[in-house]
């Protein structure tokens, strides 16, 4: 019995001692990996700040000298926290550290890019004296390409001065291209490669990733606990509607591995997604504030980071911020009136990046369905043809390729240049130009994480078709001052019927629905935006304050 009883208080000893060293283990690891990089990056941040401060005096005598002056677009907005600054006070509007924007891809043009740059146009009102330093592999365009590029696509002008670009070389370990196996894992664990080069280049003072890199900021927090960190998730990289779709039929449309949790290669795959969802959970948790684009992502995101996040008693609770819409510049640009509904043409407008996930496939099956059906209306000449637009920016090879396949298709399809127009990389005014006179707004996305795209249907008074799952679903396309703002689908024959609903309408009806459709949009504009990410980011300035108390 003596034996027995010394012989487990020597394994819980050895126990103790084990973990005790693990944890002594892990303290050293980050005390080292933190001091290198705060090292290593001490004379660029002096630098950069010098920089910034040059650049700042020589704008500022630009302007004083220059007959026309945009200082009044400077004007800082509405202060707004999210209430939990100390005392209900709000974040010093003298703050002038560097906010780190992770954002390897900020250059593409897509509707995550426009959040980015309306945040740090925010970020530059709220707090003018902040240093915006946006972490990019984008290296084939420098500082003056991408704000002229910002400027031209989305119409948002940004404050040169304060913003800094980082070029990162190692961007290409979160291309799904490195990893053809176990992509998921492969992606998160490059992203801790790229939050090491970024924080090789600079150590910021809050690091915000805008594009779903959480593993980048488990690292971050790993390397500096008293760093703040922040999210902006657009999407969750794994959910349970993901794990869901491996068990159903890839003609329900239900994303790009639908059907695939068949047989023993299904079973492994379940297991590998329900580990990593694990171990995405685990990562997520250690985020100090969570913003996501819509009430769907925000669903998920807590239940697979809210329990981590509650052990670890993170003060801030997972929020939901629209992303910023050009709401208020489409409506003032695009009437809404007789004379205009007279202009419009029977277009069906699908705004849209060329990625796979998008769908553009189903929609170009569901219009070619539409026109069969239209053809026997058309040969009574009772409507005129009607067209498809696709716009979209193609971010490399492999979207160009995609665009080609599309082509294709169209034509397997019959659909000839008189039915389908295809449009890279449009400009905001050319983008504007279609909305005012199409008709029909289109999206096709399995679980669209929000929908800008949607957004803009509506609020240039655009009847959505859109599919019925995620953010669309949710918070877009709802029913709306006693009336519905839109249609949903998910399969060809339900896309072919709502094309068929809204281009055949009454005139007078489908006016009234327009209206009530960008009423609707209101709701997502981008003061809207501003407010909310302004409180969030507040808190992590906050955090700042209190850490150097």
């Amino acid at each position: 019995m003596a034996e027995t009883r010394a012989f487990f208080w020597a394994l819980a000893n050895s126990i103790i001692l084990i973990s005790l060293s693990a944890f002594a283990s892990k303290i050293l690891l980050q005390a080292v990996v933190g001091w290198y990089l705060q090292r290593r990056t001490t004379s660029r941040k002096i630098t950069i700040l010098a920089r910034v401060k040059l650049e700042e005096a020589q704008y500022q005598l630009s302007a004083s000298q220059s007959p026309k002056s945009d200082d009044g677009e400077w004007e800082k907005v509405e202060k707004h926290t999210a209430g939990s600054a100390k005392n209900g006070g709000e974040a010093d509007d003298e703050w002038e550290g560097i906010i780190g924007f992770f954002h390897p891809f900020c250059n593409a043009g897509g509707g995550g890019e426009r959040v980015l740059w309306a945040a740090i146009k925010a970020t530059q009102k709220r707090w003018p004296k902040a240093v915006c330093c946006v972490y990019t592999g984008d290296h084939e365009a420098g500082k003056d390409e991408i704000l002229d590029r910002v400027q031209t696509r989305f119409s948002i002008r940004l404050h040169p001065p304060t913003v800094v670009f980082l070029y990162l070389s190692t961007r290409h370990y979160v291309l799904s291209s490195t990893w053809p196996r176990f992509t998921l894992l492969g992606q998160s664990l490059g992203s801790i490669i790229l939050a090491f080069d970024a924080l090789s280049l600079l150590v910021p003072d809050i690091f915000i990733d805008t594009m779903g890199y959480a593993f980048a900021l488990a690292f971050t927090k790993f390397c500096f606990p008293k760093t703040p960190t922040g999210a902006y998730v657009h999407y969750p990289t794994i959910s349970t509607d993901m794990l869901g779709s491996l068990d159903t039929s890839p003609a329900l449309g239900k994303g790009l591995n639908a059907g695939t949790g068949k047989g023993l290669r299904g079973f492994l795959k379940k297991r590998y997604w329900h580990l990593f969802a694990n171990l995405y959970s685990r990562v997520g948790g250690s985020v100090d504030v969570v913003m996501t684009n819509s009430s769907w992502t925000a669903s998920h995101i807590r239940t697979l980071w809210g329990p981590v996040r509650s052990k670890r008693r993170k003060p801030h609770a997972v929020s939901v911020v629209f992303p910023p819409c050009a709401v208020d510049e489409i409506i003032n640009s695009i009437p809404l009136n007789a004379e205009s509904e007279a202009k419009r043409e029977p277009t069906v407008l699908c705004i849209a990046q060329f990625r796979p996930e998008k769908n553009h496939a189903l929609l170009l099956r569901s219009f070619a369905r539409y026109l069969r059906s239209h053809s026997k209306l058309q040969e009574e000449g009772e409507q005129p043809v009607p067209k498809l637009i696709l716009i979209g920016s193609v971010r490399d090879a492999s979207d160009a390729t995609r665009v080609y396949e599309l082509r294709l298709l169209a034509h397997e399809l019959h659909l000839t240049p008189n039915h389908i127009t295809f449009i890279t990389d449009a400009s905001f005014p050319t983008i504007l130009s279609h909305l005012a006179v199409a008709s029909v707004g289109a999206n096709c996305m399995w679980n669209e994480h929000f929908g800008i795209g949607v957004v803009e249907y509506q609020a240039a008074g655009l009847i959505p078709v859109v599919n019925d799952s995620g953010g669309p679903k949710l918070d877009i396309v709802i029913e709306w001052e006693g009336g519905v703002t839109g249609y949903k689908a998910s399969t060809e024959e339900g896309y072919a019927q709502s094309f068929s609903h809204a281009l055949g309408m009454d005139e007078e009806i489908r006016l009234e629905m327009r209206k009530r459709v960008r009423e609707r949009a209101r709701a997502f504009g981008e003061e809207e935006f501003e407010k909310r990410w302004i409180g969030e980011v507040g808190n992590l300035v906050e955090m700042v304050a209190e850490r150097k108390k």
